[in-house]
């Protein structure tokens, strides 16, 4: 009996682990949880200063763009031109973080040199056309109708996306969808003047139909990249997206150069500097700083692809929509009469509505394939995309 007593009492000692052993297992297991909430802290912080990137970006290009005009700005191409030809300033961002991003492959195959060149100067000549429509709306609109009705953009991405993308038009998506379309409609019937700048009827139909255009055309962009990441390049990687941001862009500046020229604005330039209310130096700055604050946009709306999803990132342009309001009421003292509040309202319910259904689709996707909460890369949808929400 004893000796049983013993025999038990020596597999009991040989089932329980070496003091050291388990020792060393909890300070490992410490060890991962400290790297893990570090690096949650640190991937948080990146989304924060995207978001911020995204927002300060976007709103400063567009109160820099109304300053151009209200001082004596005249030239809608060149106003088409700085909004695209600071892209070179992305180039140390790809190179700096190129590294720090996993690609994830498609089907394996090579894309031929033909096709993706004919998606880049397809896409690049639709961009370079929409800056243009986005120029001549912040031209005779008071800027926070223009933004606004930028806002639809969202309206329009749903629409092109039910029969390019094979997005389920859902009750909620429908609801977005009239929401937007009633809050840009309300804004016609808007006629007001900018403080700065008097615009007839006519003109005012123009900018508004210019921007309407403008937001329809930036939504067929943003599905047809879809389609070109998921039929013809069939890669989802940050050098691809990157790729598709500069030659995009490099092919719509290219094409923005070529309507100043043929415009004949560029001959007027001159006068245009020497008469700038604001003095040469500023008209210089305007335009310079205008230049980089869309890439500041762009880099931001990139990140937030990467960190989090190409839904948020087009969200976060959206949502920093309505901020241009109130810098324009604080700035160029432009009326929020009634008619705006109420379209303001249903733009962000309507834009509520279209991220709550995102959100719901990718949470019954996460179930239905058991994918971890962190998102993979999505083929671009959003502004940051192609570095021109407007």
């Amino acid at each position: 009996m004893k000796g049983d007593q013993e025999l038990q009492v020596i597999v009991q000692q040989g089932k329980e682990p070496n003091p050291t052993v388990q020792d060393e297992r909890n300070l490992v297991s410490s060890s991962q949880t400290e790297v893990s909430h570090s690096n949650t802290y640190k991937r948080w912080f990146r989304v924060t200063l995207y978001t911020f990137f995204v927002i300060s970006g976007q709103s400063v290009a567009t109160i820099l763009g109304r300053l151009y005009y209200d001082n004596g700005g005249n030239s809608k191409w060149l106003a088409t031109v700085v909004q695209l030809v600071g892209f070179p300033v992305l180039l140390p961002y790809y190179l700096l973080t190129i590294k720090t991003h996993t690609p994830t492959h498609g089907d394996g195959k090579t894309t031929s040199l033909r096709n993706r060149v004919l998606v880049y100067v397809v896409l690049g000549l639709l961009v370079g056309a929409d800056c243009y429509l986005y120029s001549i709306g912040l031209l005779y609109l008071p800027v926070s109708t223009y933004s606004l009705i930028c806002a639809s953009q969202l309206a329009f991405n749903a629409f092109f996306s039910y029969f390019l993308n094979s997005q389920k038009l859902t009750p909620i998506i429908l609801n977005s969808l009239i929401l937007l379309t009633i809050s840009s409609t309300l804004l016609a019937f808007n006629n007001e003047e900018s403080n700065s700048t008097k615009v007839t009827q006519g003109e005012y139909v123009k900018g508004f139909i210019c921007t309407v255009g403008a937001s329809a055309g930036y939504g067929l962009v943003l599905s047809l990249e879809q389609l070109a990441f998921c039929k013809v390049l069939k890669r989802q990687n940050f050098s691809e997206v990157m790729d598709m941001i500069i030659y995009v862009t490099l092919v719509a500046s290219c094409v923005s150069v070529v309507g100043l020229f043929a415009s004949s604005e560029w001959k007027t330039l001159g006068s245009e500097m020497e008469n700038y209310k604001l003095g040469r130096v500023s008209y210089i700055m305007n335009l310079v700083w205008t230049a980089i604050t869309w890439q500041v946009f762009s880099i931001g709306g990139t990140g937030l692809i990467f960190e989090l999803s190409s839904l948020f990132s087009n969200a976060i342009s959206v949502l920093g929509l309505p901020v241009v309001p109130i810098l324009a009421v604080i700035i160029f003292h432009d009326k929020m009469n009634g008619l705006k509040v109420i379209s303001m309202i249903l733009a962000i319910w309507g834009f509520t509505s279209y991220v709550y259904q995102h959100y719901l689709d990718d949470k019954n996707l996460k179930k239905s394939h058991g994918i971890p909460k962190k998102e993979s890369p999505n083929p671009p949808e959003a502004e940051g995309s192609s570095g021109h929400s407007k």
